[in-house]
């Protein structure tokens, strides 16, 4: 119930339908009010009629208000009736129509003239790799631009290496840094998180109850680890042999494993796509077998990795080498395997596998060791917004970055509901074609820059060697050195573990440009 809350401020939320029996958790969740804007029979025979809602809120002590807005928006008068009923109702107050859409846009409405207003030049959602290294990336094009940066957290990672941590090959400490010492000279830091976009009033509306205006807007806030997906994993997370190198303090649990395990049943997991890194999952494979291999205990622990799609990586040219290694460790791949459920303590795990037929069939599985990718999502304030394409990522052009119905709207990074892999290194020239095109748009002038799609997956097949795979849109081969792209080197190691953890803090995030101009077709 609580993940489909988004609070706009600190005194109004707003979520989708709910049943009666939602209403149940809201008490405990500090709600003291709730307003219904879905009419009636709107919808099927699933939705309660207001009247329902009311009887059940009232017999939790909640107050209840019912002021319908039909789906082609709400008017001036129902933006003065909720005014009047938020002056009366008491806070926090829960609205609810189909999605919440209706009721973020008539609390704007209703608010709109009554907020403190911010105005900058451009604000940019996200703290992350490309937030931080687009506004860099700006403001050594234009010193001038009052640039707000809105991230709630106050430390910034360097997440490629987590992946070399749960293998021993890096320490934790050295993949984190308060985000005021990286953030950009020149910009502000907002130390809030966002609730909702008005596009309409070139606003968005912030966690601490202000707006701020913008002239442009760069949405980058990365994605969401979806860990309650999954049945049960959120409880035995970090103990009972359940790890994941996809949160900072897990992956050194991750390594703790690799070491003490001996013998026994080690399962790897990966969710469906889009994930971030995509090659992250089987990573933590290849650098546990080579670890086991090295220890001569190799023969005694049974590896699976269990896939939910049909390939071992979206780029066929890779498969052939990433076979080799597979068959090297004696792994067993387990296609169209996906992780549904975790019981820690007894060390068991659920799989739904889909047959040649298509026939779901869960699947138990014990283990020693699980190591799980979680299912990933845009996050909710994306997925929600009228921003989202169908399937809740940034609606974007894929070779512009620009929204296509707000010109004045960019996005970079992993939100993009583009078909590139979501990597750091596609973030790397994403924000130098963001950078390039919004200047232009301020000046008005045409857009100049194309992303061709670039991503970059460093495959650490072992300690000390890595396939690198780059390649753009179409799963075409973008290899930024001339040697054959799919050979383990010792080179790309170096540049894996050393090279591109310097350049990152010593130059992405300083608006470094180097090796990043897209070719585009």
């Amino acid at each position: 119930m609580e993940q489909n809350i988004k609070r706009i401020d600190a005194t109004f939320s707003v979520s989708g339908q709910l049943a009666p029996s939602d209403l149940q958790a809201l008490p405990a969740l500090g709600f003291r009010s709730v307003v219904c804007n879905r009419p009636d029979h709107e919808g099927g025979p699933e939705q309660p009629e207001h009247g329902a809602m009311q009887q059940a809120a009232e017999a939790l002590g909640l107050n209840f208000a019912y002021l319908p807005v039909q789906t082609t928006g709400a008017t001036a008068e129902q933006a003065q009736q909720l005014r009047e009923l938020l002056a009366e109702l008491p806070k926090p107050v829960l609205a609810f129509c189909r999605t919440g859409n209706r009721s973020s846009k008539l609390y704007e409405a209703a608010t709109q003239g009554t907020r403190e207003v911010r105005q900058f030049d451009v604000v940019v959602v996200g703290g992350g790799s490309a937030g931080l290294s687009v506004t860099a990336s700006l403001l050594k094009r234009d010193a001038s631009l009052r640039i707000a940066v809105i991230e709630p957290n106050t430390e910034h990672y360097y997440q490629p290496a987590w992946t070399l941590v749960g293998g021993g090959a890096y320490d934790v400490r050295d993949t984190v840094r308060p985000t005021g010492e990286v953030m950009p000279k020149g910009a502000q830091w907002v130390k809030a998180s966002l609730c909702a976009f008005a596009p309409q009033r070139k606003v968005v509306l912030l966690s601490d109850g202000t707006e701020l205006g913008y002239q442009q807007l760069i949405v980058c806030p990365g994605l969401q680890l979806a860990w309650e997906k999954i049945e049960g994993l959120e409880e035995t997370l970090g103990k009972h042999g359940v790890t994941s190198n996809y949160r900072h303090d897990l992956a050194p649990y991750t390594w703790e494993l690799v070491r003490s395990l001996r013998g026994g049943k080690a399962l790897f997991t990966q969710p469906g796509m889009p994930i971030k890194c995509a090659g992250a999952p089987q990573k933590a494979m290849y650098l546990s077998c080579d670890y086991w291999r090295k220890q001569g205990v190799l023969a005694s622990v049974s590896v699976e990795f269990n896939l939910a799609g049909a390939a071992l990586f979206g780029v066929p040219t890779f498969v052939p080498p990433l076979m080799k290694y597979v068959e090297a460790y004696k792994a067993q791949l387990a296609f169209q395997s996906n992780l549904v459920k975790v019981d820690g303590p007894n060390k068991t795990a659920w799989f739904d596998v889909t047959g040649a037929d298509g026939q779901v069939t869960r699947v138990e599985k014990r283990f020693d060791m699980l190591h799980v990718v979680p299912p990933q999502q845009a996050p909710d304030v994306i997925r929600r917004s009228e921003l989202a394409d169908k399937a809740g990522w940034f609606e974007t052009d894929p070779a512009t970055l620009q929204h296509p119905r707000y010109p004045e709207i960019f996005a970079a990074g992993d939100v993009c509901g583009t078909t590139n892999a979501k990597t750091a290194a596609a973030a790397r020239k994403q924000v130098v074609v963001v950078a390039d095109n919004l200047i232009a748009l301020r000046h008005g002038r045409a857009l100049p820059k194309r992303y061709d799609g670039y991503g970059s997956c460093p495959l650490t097949v072992e300690k000390g060697k890595v396939i690198l795979a780059e390649f753009g849109y179409g799963g075409k081969l973008l290899p930024t050195f001339p040697m054959d792209p799919t050979v383990p080197r010792q080179s790309a190691w170096f540049l894996k573990a050393t090279l591109l953890p310097w350049f990152y803090w010593q130059g992405m995030l300083k608006g470094r440009e180097w090796f990043t101009d897209c070719k585009p077709d």
